[in-house]
């Protein structure tokens, strides 16, 4: 009996999914198990499984289209067996199923087709009268018009030399402007334009429901980073990997909300959720869009497992091969944007968020110490605020902590934190 394998939710957030790719074709036998398609969501491109046996009987998206999440994705059954009273069944429903499908059982061997002779369309062009005329206009063969054009030359300052003193083609060929006129820069007009993946579709759905219903406010700061960077060259010759700049936010932003609890929360509409977890979102930037990969339990771990962490996700991202809870269950978002050469921006709030912090590059700039003009090395931090949640006091107690975490290493990493 034919069974109707539904457009599969492969994430809390999708909506709808685009086929990627087919692994069988109509007419084929599918096992329970074996890969029947790739389906890209607003995250990833995922395999997806079947759940029976059967003959693959309808295709209900074709590669490259999209279908809202339960929709008809295909039918699997028996050889030969008629599927039109669940496509007719599902169109009652008000579903999009296409008007004819017949299950292919052998395929035939294609009929010749008789070529057809090329079809030549002619259309007349109407071209200015060759021959001179005394009514004032100048005199200008069409062609010699046309060159002018293309080659930016004032028609106005060429001598014709043709018939009652028409401007003709060896007039523009031979003809040297002397420095009176200017070439005309001539310029194409052009475009392309691509379907919106699922990724970038979720990312601008989210993106505005965030920007238009949490009332954001924003708080920026600035931070010394001479003794970080100091920190993390020695943290580096003992390490057993590269530490970054952001692995070090990291730490240092989820040691500040073990002390601001608030700041690490929620607005769920009728109820504020404060999170006893600290699960930092890093935002990774891919060829589509964004995502946020989730590091579970910051606060209780080490510097080298944070960097070993994201740098993992960062290659998963980059190759669609984030899973679903990779990028669940962020309490708090941090987006860095410093090694672009980006001096301070403002984020807008990932879901469920209360909160998102921007951060800058590090540049040398003067600084007043003691009363004496030296140099020194700073960062900005923009911290983005659910107004709903976390208010201006709030905030700012938030980030002072995180500036004297960040300025002060030292008191920040423990024995056993790199």
């Amino acid at each position: 009996m034919a069974e109707v394998v539904r457009m599969p939710k492969l994430s809390d957030t999708m909506t709808e999914g685009v086929v990627a790719a087919w692994h069988k074709k109509v007419g084929d036998k599918v096992k329970s198990g074996e890969l029947l398609a790739d389906i890209e969501t607003d995250k990833a491109t995922m395999e997806f499984e079947s759940f029976q046996n059967g003959v693959l009987l309808y295709i209900g998206v074709e590669k490259g289209k999209g279908a809202p999440v339960d929709s008809i994705l295909a039918i699997l059954g028996n050889a030969g067996e008629d599927v039109s009273a669940i496509l007719a069944e599902e169109a009652k429903k008000g579903a999009s199923v296409k008007e004819e499908v017949k299950p292919i059982e052998k395929a035939e061997e294609p009929k010749p087709v008789a070529k057809a002779e090329p079809v030549q369309v002619s259309t007349p062009v109407v071209h200015s009268p060759t021959s001179s005329v005394n009514d004032g206009r100048q005199k200008v063969s069409p062609l010699a018009k046309k060159l002018a054009d293309e080659k930016g030359i004032n028609i106005d300052a060429v001598k014709g030399s043709g018939d009652g003193g028409r401007i003709i083609k060896r007039d523009i060929d031979n003809y040297k402007s002397n420095g009176n006129s200017a070439p005309a820069f001539v310029g194409v007009e052009s475009y392309t334009e691509e379907t919106v993946s699922q990724m970038r579709k979720t990312i601008a759905r989210r993106l505005a429901e965030s920007k238009f219903t949490a009332p954001h406010f924003y708080l920026t700061m600035e931070i010394e980073m001479d003794e970080l960077m100091k920190a993390r060259d020695a943290i580096n010759t003992v390490a057993g990997l590269k530490i970054s700049f952001n692995d070090l936010v990291v730490k240092a932003v989820s040691a500040s909300l073990r002390l601001h609890p608030k700041v690490n929360s929620s607005w769920l509409g009728d109820k504020i959720r404060y999170n006893h977890h600290i699960h930092i979102g890093v935002a990774v930037a891919v060829e589509e869009g964004l995502l946020v990969p989730v590091i579970r339990f910051a606060d209780g771990k080490t510097l080298t497992q944070i960097a070993t962490e994201v740098r993992n996700y960062v290659v998963k991202a980059k190759e669609k091969k984030l899973q679903p809870s990779d990028w669940e269950g962020n309490t708090f978002t941090i987006s860095n944007l410093g090694m672009f050469g980006i001096d301070e921006f403002t984020a807008i709030i990932n879901p469920p968020d209360a909160c998102i912090l921007a951060v800058g590059g590090i540049k040398q700039v003067p600084l007043v110490k003691n009363g004496q003009i030296v140099v020194g090395n700073v960062m900005k931090v923009t911290l983005s605020c659910d107004h709903r949640v976390v208010d201006g006091a709030l905030g700012a107690a938030f980030l002072k902590t995180l500036k004297h975490n960040l300025e002060n290493p030292v008191l920040m990493l423990g024995v056993n934190s790199i």
